[in-house]
């Protein structure tokens, strides 16, 4: 998945971003330097420590050190199936197996601004959902992609969990505290 298009889910967290989004308030979304994942290690390739990876961002060779300075990349390379990367910390397969399920963050500030209607899944996740009105309908808990642009998934106060669209006609508007519903999306 990209950075400038639809991404990932929650968790883990990513930040890609959607080109084509709802209209946005001139205000931004929060910036708080909270870690962003890139990428979650889905196994072990080969014998040499390489893992290979599920990518949530156009360019991960973009960064260097990820989780506070824990991994640093050596390499990464795009195959049809994926990423493998190699990380100096990690010297052969048995380290590279340990690794399965570990995310790779980043701190907020190191990726790229925001352009108008784009946004961070990680910036939606945990939004207050409510309807045109201003009632409130529950709290995002995940993006999902399935190819067809970014969905969101809203859990209502009762535990229930229904999926929206992040469609201009679905979600006219957001802002660092809430995502508006529009009328007809909210089941």
């Amino acid at each position: 998945m990209t950075t400038k298009t639809p991404i990932g889910a929650s968790p883990p967290t990513s930040p890609p971003r959607a080109a084509t989004t709802p209209a946005r308030p001139a205000k931004a979304l929060p910036t708080a330097d909270r870690p962003v994942t890139l990428a979650v290690v889905i196994g072990a390739h080969g014998v040499s420590g390489e893992v290979r990876l599920k990518v949530f961002a156009e360019d991960l060779a973009a960064h260097r050190s990820f989780n506070g300075g824990v991994l640093t990349l050596k390499s990464v390379r795009h195959g049809p199936n994926g990423a493998i990367a190699r990380f100096a910390e990690i010297p052969d397969r048995t380290a590279a197996e340990k690794l399965r399920g570990t995310e790779l963050s980043v701190p907020r500030s190191a990726l790229p601004p925001l352009g108008e209607g784009e946004y961070y899944h990680a910036d939606l996740i945990g939004l207050a959902a409510v309807s045109g009105a201003g009632e409130a309908i529950g709290t995002v808990v995940s993006v999902e992609n399935f190819g067809a642009g970014d969905v969101l998934e809203i859990e209502r106060a009762d535990g229930k969990r229904f999926m929206v669209p992040m469609r201009p006609e679905a979600v006219p508007s957001w802002d660092e505290t809430r995502l508006t519903v529009a009328d007809g999306w909210a089941e």
